[in-house]
């Protein structure tokens, strides 16, 4: 394909793509996103491959060359969101999606569905008794406002034709021909764009303070590097739909007059770098990144720099040193990133789902955008919904949507039929909110979450069911923190240590009162002076605990119970005389001797001996020994 050299000639491709996507009769569109891909997609996707072309059905991959009429379309789509029932595959225009999608189905899909249009049952998604042949129809995408993540599922991943042919980078034509630097800025100013990467730091803010330094070098940043636990939104906005974030970056270029972009992704998305390797080289080869874009005198380009995974490289001015080849630590500020950032240049620094919205709003326009969410809070959020609900998964919703319709009506309630808890928002640095209806119906907001002690982060959602203990949840984010520490100030490399330490002697079933009171100063002391905004929220989780369900922390240093039964040092095991029939495989299997008692007679647990390994548990037949 030779080089787009104008607007005339990016406009004669589109058409052309799209002539070509219209001619594309039958789409089966296999999700290839990360999830889909672990259970075995694309070996369903090479399977059709072989089994169309053994029929001698012509099957199409690419709009570049223009298909036949009696063709099948078969794409490699990013992720479809309902990652609980991948695989998953979805055949347009019969808007079918098939769950649980498995090699040997690939046969059948096929003749019944490819090539005679039958629907197979068993392959839909069915609940209460009701089955659901298209996407929009299951209730875990009816209430969502999927934006961002419109193509992720509906296009083939690598395919720049295709973007391009459902309006890709109309939104940078117009930036770069129709607006000036400042209107640009002024437009996503109008949207009240929010970044999507943690704390909801106006966007427009940040490139207007790069537009005003008068360095001559400037760069345009996107984090990628995703280091939450259980947050994959990033993930699979570069998967799925790679040039959208390509584009918001161009235009966040234009902008503030930088020719070049960098790419912060962790090393452990190898996917999401393939894929945006194959998006970048792919706008390289038609003239959309490079030297006088389109004609212009605009020049823009964009690399890759994998992370090494350190969670405190998601921090603005160690990913910025960690591009440089430095140690991913910390400055202290100012001068901020938006002065001195990538290579000491005025830098504009915002996550994927950010850079993601710009091309949405620059094409509809500001007063669209605001129609979305809340006053404050425009827009959608992407969530990684997972933990203990029914449907885990990747979800878009509009700013302002209540955890209650997030968790029971998209996700479905809680699995097993237990009791919702408590939600973790936000990941390490957030909050845990607890059953009440003031949190269960708080709109999932900036502004509305910041009240009660959360944050919405990057956008992890982890579901706590009533078998959850909140005391252990809370030791397990400061020991992600605390090993994720980089060292550089003492309040987080020591007082996130001493309140690991605190945590652990409190599972460990030795805690005390004054341990309680030594996480609460520590607490405030580290969030009052740790270096970096990671430092200042590592002890969220913390004190929201502490807030929300003390009795938890109590009832550990007290009466030396964990509520939950999930401590496993607080757990006391006794033989039920009643129910033992003295078969002594308990004893038997006891690994410290700490059973004893005669053969055909009630067995005894010693206390003292006993190290809760919950051996005697398992090994009973009868189930006499039980926990009290």
């Amino acid at each position: 394909m030779p080089k787009i050299n104008s607007v005339t000639e990016l406009n004669e491709l589109r058409e052309l793509a799209k002539k070509n996507l219209g001619l594309q009769k039958k789409k089966v569109l296999v999700c290839c996103g990360t999830g889909c891909v672990a259970g075995g997609s694309l070996i369903i996707y090479d399977r059709i491959k072989k089994a169309c072309e053994e029929k001698g059905i012509d099957v199409c991959v690419e709009l570049q060359h223009e298909p036949h009429e009696n063709n099948i379309a078969l794409k490699k789509s990013g992720c479809h969101g309902f990652c609980e029932m991948g695989p998953l595959l979805k055949i347009e225009p019969l808007g079918i999606l098939y769950i649980k999608v498995k090699p040997d189905d690939c046969d059948e899909i096929i003749e019944k569905t490819i090539l005679n249009d039958e629907v197979i049952d068993r392959l839909l998604y069915k609940l209460d008794g009701k089955t659901y042949q298209s996407q929009e129809e299951i209730p875990f995408y009816k209430k969502q406002t999927r934006l961002v993540l419109a193509n992720c599922g509906q296009n083939d991943a690598e395919d720049i034709l295709e973007y391009i042919a459902k309006g890709g980078y109309t939104a940078f034509e117009k930036a770069l021909f129709n607006m000036t630097p400042d209107e640009i800025c002024q437009e996503v100013e109008l949207s009240k764009l929010r970044g999507r990467g943690g704390g909801g730091f106006p966007t427009a803010r940040k490139w207007k303070q790069v537009q005003r330094q008068a360095e001559p070098v400037k760069y345009v940043v996107c984090n990628g590097d995703e280091g939450d636990p259980g947050a994959f939104m990033d993930r699979s906005i570069m998967e799925g739909d790679p040039h959208k974030m390509l584009e918001g970056m161009m235009i966040a270029g234009i902008a503030t007059g930088a020719s070049e972009g960098y790419i912060y992704v962790r090393a452990e998305y190898p996917l999401a770098v393939s894929r945006l390797n194959v998006a970048i080289s792919k706008a390289r080869e038609y003239g959309l990144l490079g030297e006088n874009i389109l004609g212009s005198d605009f020049s823009f380009d964009i690399h890759i720099n994998k992370g090494a995974g350190a969670f405190v490289c998601g921090e603005g001015s160690a990913l910025t040193a960690s591009i440089e080849g430095s140690r991913g630590m910390p400055r202290v500020k100012p001068p901020r990133t938006v002065e001195k950032g990538l290579f000491g240049k005025p830098t504009v620094l915002n996550n994927v789902e950010t850079f993601a919205n710009v091309p949405l709003i620059i094409s509809n326009g500001a007063e669209w955008y605001k129609g979305i969410g809340t006053e404050n809070s425009p827009g959608t959020k992407a969530f990684a919904l997972t933990g203990n609900v029914v449907n885990t998964g990747l979800i878009e919703v509009p700013m302002g949507t209540t955890l209650r319709e997030v968790i029971f009506d998209i996700g479905g309630g809680i699995k097993n039929g237990k009791n919702f808890k408590a939600v973790q928002i936000g990941g390490p640095s957030g909050g845990c909110l607890c059953l009440l209806d003031e949190h269960l119906d708080l709109p999932m907001d900036f502004d509305s979450l910041k009240k009660v002690g959360a944050m919405i982060g990057s956008g992890g959602l982890v579901v706590m069911d009533d078998s959850t203990c909140m005391v252990e949840v809370s030791r397990f984010f400061m020991n992600f923190t605390q090993n994720e520490s980089c060292g550089k100030c003492v309040p987080c490399r020591e007082g996130t240590k001493r309140m690991l330490e605190i945590l652990e002697k409190i599972v460990g079933g030795k805690g005390t009162v004054e341990d309680i009171e030594m996480l609460e100063e520590l607490s405030d002391t580290i969030s009052s002076t740790a270096l970096c905004g990671l430092g200042k929220t590592a002890s969220f989780p913390i004190q929201s605990t502490l807030r929300y369900f003390r009795d938890e922390y109590l009832a550990h240093v007290v009466d030396k119970k964990c509520p939950a039964g999930d401590c496993q040092a607080l757990k006391n095991y006794y033989i039920d005389k009643d129910l033992c029939k003295g078969c002594s495989k308990c004893a038997r299997n006891c690994p410290v001797n700490a059973i004893s008692g005669e053969i055909k007679k009630p067995f005894v647990i010693d206390t003292e001996k006993c190290i809760k390994c919950g051996a005697c548990v398992d090994n009973c037949a009868f189930k006499a020994v039980k926990e009290g």
